[in-house]
């Protein structure tokens, strides 16, 4: 009868089993949810490489078909044989490159009144608002691109024309801002509040605090800002096809701005539905896409080795 009594001692009581069974539904809850995000991340990065090999596959027919020479000159006719890049390469970096300028002032600026200086009531309202300035469908501005903003252009600018590398940054910049401000608010909150209080107890005013000590102490997050606003302004399409002009010449004289332009994004889209499939020209759009998207890969990969530098030196001071 004592070796009964001792087990059922050993047995597991009702309560007992009742929180292993609990502990392996948790186990095998976790399990699932850690395998589902393994399986999710693996898939983006497997996604990027296809998409990648496609465009490797498809483009590089174009490198090896066409020569060097033609692939550097300053004429993009693909019908009569001219494939120089160098006039789409530089109409993209022109019109990002001041639309980025025109848009990080005013976009670290909106961050700051919204994180620092706008009373919660304002806040509440001004982020909402600026995030559905964000899912405003391109086409749409493209329109008011070419009906507002080109002819205004042209009036008081006095250019040739109102569609020019100008209005495309312009409006590049405008399509930009929510993505910088929202980007930026968020880095400016992530700052600790004693950074705030420490200045202030020091004898700081509102504005040097701001200034002097959360901007920068947030400045990897807005570094992330501003390439993410870089990113967008450079893979901007319809917009950019609208109101540049889609003219294919070389933007190096110092009226260049305010004269029309043709980018990368903008040949793709309007060639790339009459063009032949196969042919050189065909090959030709997808070696420009291939073009973009390493440059695309560069601007990302500067940003997070600029952003991981700043990291790994404030850690080791």
């Amino acid at each position: 009868m004592g070796d009964d009594a001792t087990w059922g001692a050993a047995l597991p009581s009702q309560p007992q089993k009742d929180r292993m069974r609990q502990n392996t539904s948790a186990n095998l809850i976790e399990f699932g949810i850690e395998a589902t995000v393994k399986v999710l991340g693996y898939s983006v990065v497997g996604f990027v490489i296809l998409i990648f090999g496609f465009l490797l596959r498809e483009g590089l027919p174009f490198f090896v078909s066409v020569p060097v020479g033609n692939l550097v000159s300053t004429q993009w006719y693909p019908t009569f044989g001219f494939f120089g890049t160098l006039p789409l390469i530089l109409g993209s970096i022109l019109v990002t490159v001041v639309a980025v300028a025109l848009s990080l002032p005013m976009g670290l600026a909106t961050a700051v009144f919204v994180r620092e200086v706008a009373p919660p009531w304002t806040r509440e309202v001004l982020k909402p608002i600026i995030e559905v300035l964000a899912g405003i469908p391109s086409v749409v501005l493209g329109f008011f691109g070419m009906t507002i903003l080109a002819p205004l252009v042209r009036q008081v600018l006095g250019a040739p024309t109102g569609l020019t590398a100008f209005t495309g940054a312009v409006l590049l910049a405008y399509m930009s801002l929510p993505t910088m401000i929202s980007v930026a608010e968020d880095a400016l909150d992530a700052v600790p509040k004693s950074y705030r209080d420490a200045s202030l107890a020091m004898g700081a005013t509102r504005w040097q605090t701001i200034w002097r000590v959360v901007v920068p102490a947030a400045r990897s997050g807005i570094v992330t800002a501003v390439m993410l606003g870089l990113g967008r302004a450079i893979g901007e399409t319809m917009a950019v096809m609208m109101v540049t002009g889609n003219a294919a010449r070389m933007p190096v004289t110092l009226d260049s701005l305010f004269r029309p332009v043709r980018t990368m994004t903008a040949t793709i889209a309007a060639e790339m539905g009459e063009v032949a499939g196969g042919s050189v020209h065909y090959h030709a759009l997808f070696g420009v896409g291939i073009i973009l998207f390493v440059l695309t890969f560069l601007v990302n990969l500067f940003a997070a080795l600029t952003i991981f530098q700043k990291r790994r030196r404030g850690g080791l001071r």
